[in-house]
């Protein structure tokens, strides 16, 4: 084996200073925890198809007609148990999915 040879090179001084990412974090508004934990249980809500039907949150005029769409799936939902419900990312999802873009003039 041969013998390494010293290294003359002087390193590099290491920043001392925070790094722009770590300085904004920590100037950073403090968000509410309660806030956190409302959108977060937001997505673990679930809706029956009447609930959606009187609220006006998909298209429908009637349960029966939603939940049969469902049956086809031709509707974004869950099928919890076998009961048909919605969070609020399958109604987004269904929004989507029946976006029409307007015709540009």
């Amino acid at each position: 084996m041969t013998a390494q040879p010293a290294q003359n090179k002087a390193r590099k001084a290491t920043r001392t200073t925070k790094s722009k990412h770590l300085a904004s974090v920590e100037n950073a508004v403090d968000v509410d925890l309660a806030a956190i934990e409302a959108a977060e249980k937001a997505d673990l809500i679930r809706w029956s198809p009447e609930f959606v039907v009187e609220h006006k949150l998909l298209p429908y005029t009637s349960a029966r007609v939603l939940k049969e769409k469902c049956y086809k799936r031709l509707v974004f939902h869950h099928n919890d148990g076998g009961k048909i419900t919605f969070s609020p990312m399958s109604i987004r999802a269904e929004h989507a999915r029946t976006l029409v873009a307007p015709l540009a003039a």
